[in-house]
């Protein structure tokens, strides 16, 4: 297990971590948060040995082999495929070594032979394009060299990299924040199933629900441990907050008492004793700091002037690329309307045109074909990344603003609007130099929605955005009275912040019949549906239409057999856990009550800590059953 005693960290003259103890259990997913420089990823470089503690212990295993995604650009003509396999290093050793090894030396190329064979040298090709596939490249991709790729792309390729090395430790900073939907809820399936110990920093609560058993959190330079997802850590945290209230009323009500003692009696010789005493105890008495809600930023985007209606029409538009080569259409014979007021999520495979689709209409790309038209005084608010490249590094927030806005607008009215946005004192004149991505994304954001748009294009707005911060962004996105065109892998986002979709698929844009549990459903079938056509077109089948149903008739038989008593095991596991869960809920209330601890409730407190500590144990024995089954029916379902 990582077991850290004392820990101190310090950046500077902040102080991270001060006295802190935490353990990380082998093959615990752990999920790390907290607020934009709480530490967490300087916490991170500790566990690689980039940088060193200022106090107390850290201790790994020594034997554990640590992957994590390397953050550089990536240079050379080596294939997309073979930079993804470097990753299993001890395999890339063993390849090297049985290249200079002679032909002659039986003995030597016998035992090579052998321990390639366990290191998988048969199937790394294998290995790593299902790694690039999951991530969303192409066949096509996978012999691209890899400095063709942009900047997002060779994050990707970084991720792919460290998945394929063999590892008991896997240490992920924000892996999301370059993947689409589909890319991500397949990173979400992968890391499920991976048999080592996962640490991972995200802002994205979905996915931390999805992947975390355990979170971490960062709390008056302390690591506080909580149980369960991220879900649960809210809950148990308000609790917590709550317990350590009423402890610290308690504490100052007895505090007051003995000081009100104190200074009743200590001139009194014949209470000079009793006296004496009160003030020892008064000195021992450990001060309880009150544990502090974090402050979320209040984001307000200004309402809209007016609202056309609709707000543009696209008739048989096409939309793409011109180049030296001609044009290159990317989506075709897109026929829609933008009704004012509208709020719609772009979904859709990675490259398969929604930016281009955004940038067309927020006038960054020229029509190749069709109509594309836009109501009178339609407004739009673009924001998308590349926008943050964009900002003047040496401006402040203040100087930024002013340069657009009125020559009549008070310095305190563009103070009073980025105060919304979270900048305040120092940091409205300050430099953005030094500032976060999510600072940045604030500040361009603010920039965007200054002029009051009644129209938000939004690709990937809360990329790089802590938790705090996407929650006062879909808050505000919540109550904007303009129309939202949103391109988002944040589900949470979406689903507070939208009310239907445009789907990219198969070169144009329709609307989208569902949400996205409906989405998930519709990207699954599909996925299945192409590997059935692959594996269809490869056997040429040439049965005939009746042959066919009744073999599709009898599959679907056959399968539903197959699953029934899977599923009935499925349901009577949900249903233990869940009273599993209830009743562990209702022991750590217990637990976090100070008289649970007092020796008239030892013999309670026995019983119920090794309550607590079967129902972990038989918890996480059936969530195993269970994801062992769902794998079994996925098993039967791509057959």
């Amino acid at each position: 297990m990582i077991r850290a005693t004392g820990l101190t960290l310090r950046r500077g003259n902040k102080v991270l971590l001060e006295n802190t103890d935490f353990v990380i259990h082998p093959k615990e997913r752990v999920g790390i948060v907290g607020k934009n420089g709480a530490g967490k990823s300087s916490l991170f470089a500790l566990l690689l040995g980039m940088i060193d503690q200022d106090a107390g212990e850290v201790d790994i295993p020594s034997s554990w082999r640590i992957s994590h995604v390397k953050q550089e650009t990536l240079v050379g003509q080596q294939s997309a495929r073979e930079f993804v396999i470097d990753g299993d290093t001890h395999l890339r050793q063993l390849q090297a070594l049985r290249a200079v090894v002679p032909d002659t030396d039986g003995q030597a190329i016998a035992e090579l032979e052998s321990e390639l064979t366990e290191a998988g040298h048969w199937t790394a090709r294998s290995r790593a394009e299902q790694l690039l596939a999951g991530l969303g490249f192409t066949p096509e991709q996978w012999e691209q060299s890899i400095e063709s790729f942009s900047g997002g792309w060779q994050v990707r390729l970084a991720l792919a990299r460290a998945l394929m090395m063999p590892s008991d430790l896997l240490l992920l900073d924000e892996p999301t924040n370059h993947l689409d939907l589909d890319a991500m809820l397949w990173l979400e399936k992968w890391l499920q199933h991976y048999e080592g110990t996962v640490i991972l920093i995200s802002h994205d609560t979905e996915f931390l629900n999805a992947v975390a058993k355990t979170i971490l959190n960062f709390e008056a330079q302390k690591l506080i441990r909580y149980k369960g997802d991220y879900d649960s850590f809210l809950t148990q945290k308000a609790e917590r907050i709550r317990q350590m209230q009423i402890a610290i009323d308690r504490q100052t009500r007895e505090t007051q008492r003995l000081q009100q003692f104190i200074d009743r009696f200590k001139a009194k010789a014949s209470k000079a004793k009793q006296a004496q005493s009160r003030v020892k105890a008064l000195a021992r008495m450990q001060v309880l700091s009150p544990i502090k809600a974090e402050s979320s930023i209040d984001i307000r985007i200004p309402d809209p002037l007016n609202m056309p209606d609709p707000l543009m029409i696209m008739d048989k538009l096409s939309v793409g690329y011109t180049t030296d080569q001609g044009q290159k259409p990317i989506l075709k014979n897109i026929n829609l309307m933008l009704r004012g007021g509208a709020r719609i999520g772009v979904l859709g495979v990675n490259g398969a045109g929604k930016s281009t689709l955004i940038k067309t209409i927020a006038h960054e790309l020229e029509p190749l074909a069709g109509e594309f038209k836009p109501s009178k005084g339609l407004s739009i608010g673009y924001f998308a990344q590349h926008q943050l490249d964009m900002l003047d590094m040496q401006a402040s927030p203040l100087t930024h603003l002013q340069r657009i806005a009125d020559t009549h607008s008070r310095e305190q009215e563009l103070r009073n609007y980025l105060g919304m946005f979270g900048f305040s004192g120092d940091s409205v004149n300050s430099p953005i130099t030094p500032f976060s991505g999510g600072e940045k994304a604030r500040l361009a954001l603010s920039l965007v929605v200054w002029q009051k748009p009644n129209l938000l294009l939004l690709d990937e707005p809360s990329n790089h955005l802590d938790v705090e911060t996407r929650e006062a962004l879909a808050t505000a996105l919540a109550e904007f009275d303009g129309s939202v065109l949103m391109v988002s892998h944040d589900r949470h986002l979406l689903r507070t912040t939208v009310d239907s979709f445009w789907i990219v698929a198969d070169g144009t844009v329709l609307e989208f019949e569902g949400d996205l549990e409906d989405y998930q459903t519709w990207l699954s079938n599909r996925q299945q549906q192409q590997k059935r056509e692959e594996r269809d077109t490869q056997v040429n089948i040439s049965n005939t239409r009746k042959d066919q149903k009744r073999f599709e008739a009898e599959e679907r038989q056959r399968k539903s057999a197959l699953r029934k008593p899977l599923e009935k095991r499925i349901a009577t596991i949900e249903k233990t856990v869940e009273q599993n869960q209830a009743r562990l809920t209702q022991i750590d209330t217990f637990i976090a009550d100070e008289d649970f601890y007092s020796e008239a409730r030892r013999e309670e407190r026995v019983k119920l800590l090794e309550e607590h500590g079967n129902l972990s144990r038989d918890t996480s024995i059936l969530e195993e059953e269970w994801m062992t089954l769902l794998e079994q029916i996925e098993a039967i379902n791509a057959e």
